[in-house]
């Protein structure tokens, strides 16, 4: 179910302050907190005396001490303090995770820790680049990380689940669909020629009023579990077509769906633009939109879960624009396969 030699998105950056945060990644319980110069530390979220999670407790200097009986545990997960006695037994101790900040994420690796490896983080520099404007969030998704991955490879169902914001028929209707292996899983392309813009697109204020759009989609898989979306719009027969998109309205959605178990996930998002820049206004509109869009995406989602508890997922009746999510499952089951029989595998990095 799980690649466990990768990096997970664990939190965001903000959001890992002066209290401890628990997340349940893999199925595992993890708690992740900062110490007092600045270092993001996961260890596992249990003290190993009487088992109470230790994201219960407090952070304590560059350690964490447990809510329970004090007992206080290093970065190292190594307790280090019992303030009921002089001594500490030399089996408190709880496993500790390898973990990083960049891209304004916290993330943990859940593997072998001398496997971990920093430049194995995808590149999602969106997030922190001063040259863009990013907003973003964390859903809880009642739905297998895969299903979310499945729906964010096949944006068909634009056309009729996001009719209020970033869809229309038309983009469904007349979009023409590739797809392509890459060195660490796929990239699903769409473009729809001469469509009326959604409205969300229109009210960004960016295109030209009155005018169809030639829409385009590139969907980057990165497995196990990241996307990246590069989304947008230019005036009809203007170039968008032929790859000429900086006139045109350019969004970047970044997606990061972390397994809490085989049928929830932490799914991190996040919103990116290179126009109005410092612009509040512009801000709440993204986040807003974004929101929506994905809030009717969790409503669907969760149905779907609720069913496949009853029966097998199946791909008997897969449609054309199943090709990329296909693929992207092969990708990850051969990753995890591969691990399984204890080949030194670790998920690749983007381009």
């Amino acid at each position: 179910m799980y690649l466990r030699n990768a990096w997970y998105v664990a939190a965001w950056s903000r959001d890992v302050v002066d209290r401890p945060v628990a997340r349940r990644m893999l199925d595992e319980p993890v708690v992740v907190f900062r110490t007092d110069d600045g270092a993001v530390v996961a260890l596992e979220d249990r003290c190993p005396h009487r088992h109470l999670p230790l994201s219960m407790g407090q952070c304590v200097g560059r350690a964490i001490q447990c809510g329970y009986h004090g007992m206080v545990f290093d970065a190292g997960g190594r307790c280090i303090e019992v303030p009921s006695q002089g001594f500490v037994p030399p089996t408190a101790r709880v496993r500790a995770y390898p973990a990083v900040e960049r891209h304004g994420w916290v993330w943990v690796w859940m593997g072998d820790a001398d496997r971990a490896d920093a430049a194995l983080i995808p590149d999602f520099h969106h997030l922190t680049d001063p040259g863009y404007a990013a907003v973003g969030k964390t859903n809880h998704v009642s739905a297998a990380y895969t299903l979310v991955t499945d729906n964010l490879l096949d944006l068909s169902h634009v056309g009729y689940v996001h009719t209020t914001t970033i869809g229309n028929a038309a983009f469904t209707e007349k979009g023409q669909l590739t797809h392509r292996r890459t060195d660490h899983g796929v990239v699903v392309s769409r473009f729809s020629p001469n469509v009326p813009p959604p409205p969300t697109y229109i009210k960004t204020g960016v295109l030209p009023a009155g005018k169809n759009i030639d829409r385009w989609q590139h969907i980057e898989f990165i497995a196990p579990c990241f996307v990246l979306i590069h989304v947008g719009g230019a005036e009809a027969g203007t170039g968008a077509l032929d790859g000429r998109y900086d006139h045109g309205l350019n969004m970047w959605v970044i997606n990061a769906m972390t397994p809490e178990t085989a049928t929830t996930t932490n799914y991190f998002w996040a919103s990116a633009r290179r126009h109005a820049i410092g612009d509040a206004d512009a801000d709440a509109l993204f986040f807003t939109q974004v929101s929506e869009a994905f809030e009717e995406d969790r409503r669907v989602l969760e149905a779907q879960q609720a069913v496949l508890h009853t029966r097998d997922d199946s791909w008997a009746v897969a449609l054309k624009a199943d090709a990329g999510a296909i693929e992207a499952r092969r990708v990850l089951e051969r990753m995890i396969a591969r691990e399984a029989a204890g080949e030194d595998l670790a998920a690749p990095a983007a381009a």
